[in-house]
């Protein structure tokens, strides 16, 4: 699983309506928590949703104009909101604009989850626990932790550091046991304490871990875990 999430997974399975009332539920609570720029950003964007995406093929395959119209806005405002989606990773490029032909998106699922994670709570606590997904009590011969690493440098340590704020609590659990074997050909490869930890990592966070080492190493090519 490279580019669909496990969320994603979740939206095209046997409870893919509740997830999507879900997801754009999470949407709007982090509107309603934001100031005006967010919530017409985050508006447009559940309008775009609901009239245009394809949750089964992940595809949003919608013109500038037909968007602007949809809108209400000229084509510039919907070049430069779109744009903005990207840097959010809310929306991912899965083919650029060509002549006759328009630009693909995906859904950043796990982007717009681990934005909106904040706002939850505001919903309530059933809301919290679907969302997190199950909490797995693993036994305690199935982890073994590293020794406390050292403040880590580099990318895999600005995609730390940029994770412990959005989510300190799955950063601790998850991605700072982790140790970083070097970036091979933009390619990030990371060892896991244990091969519980590697399946459980790929299967959970994968999706968002790429979305983040994207941002910080050139010519990305993907992620890889395992285990010792």
């Amino acid at each position: 699983m490279t580019l669909k999430s496990r969320a994603l997974s979740k939206a095209q399975g046997t409870q893919g309506a509740a997830f999507k009332y879900d997801l754009l539920t999470a949407l709007g609570a982090y509107a309603c928590a934001g100031d005006k720029h967010r919530q017409r950003l985050i508006i447009r964007l559940i309008v775009l949703i609901t009239a245009r995406y394809d949750w089964r093929a992940d595809m949003l395959t919608t013109g500038q104009r037909e968007i602007a119209v949809l809108w209400s806005v000229d084509e510039r405002t919907v070049k430069r909101v779109m744009a903005n989606y990207r840097d959010l990773g809310w929306l991912v490029l899965k083919r650029p604009a060509a002549r006759g032909r328009v630009a693909c998106y995906g859904l950043g699922i796990d982007a717009i989850l681990s934005d909106s994670r904040g706002s939850w709570e505001h919903v309530g606590v059933d809301f919290v626990d679907r969302l997190s997904g199950p909490k797995l009590e693993p036994a305690s011969d199935k982890i073994v932790p590293f020794p406390p690493a050292e403040v880590q440098r580099g990318p895999w340590g600005r995609i730390c550091e940029h994770w412990s704020r959005m989510d300190p609590a799955t950063h601790l659990s998850w991605i700072a046991p982790l140790r970083c074997e070097g970036v091979i050909d933009g390619r990030l490869f990371l060892l896991a304490p244990s091969g519980f930890h590697a399946v459980y990592l790929r299967t959970h966070h994968l999706g968002l871990l790429e979305h983040y080492a994207s941002r910080e190493i050139s010519g990305f090519g993907g992620v890889e875990v395992r285990g010792p």
